[in-house]
């Protein structure tokens, strides 16, 4: 599965969440540091929908609406 993840740059930091998954953000220094993050997070917060018996949400195949300064990515996350 990929999850499209949302970058943005701030004055002093850089920031990434999932639409997809709510509740799913990271925020870091670098934008390396939080490409790190994010994906670690994704990972966590599936496994711990999954240990709540919660429903994982789908990835989205719907477009996602971006501003400028805003990157759009997916990120793999193994099932």
């Amino acid at each position: 599965m990929e999850y499209v993840v949302i970058f943005e740059k701030g004055e002093n930091s850089y920031g990434a969440y999932a639409p997809d998954l709510p509740g799913c953000g990271v925020v870091g220094e670098t934008l390396e540091e939080v490409q790190v993050l994010i994906a670690e997070a994704i990972e966590f917060h599936i496994q711990g929908l999954r240990e709540d018996g919660d429903v994982v949400p789908l990835p989205s195949s719907a477009p996602v609406q971006i501003d400028q300064g805003m990157l759009s990515v997916l990120i793999p996350v193994p099932v």
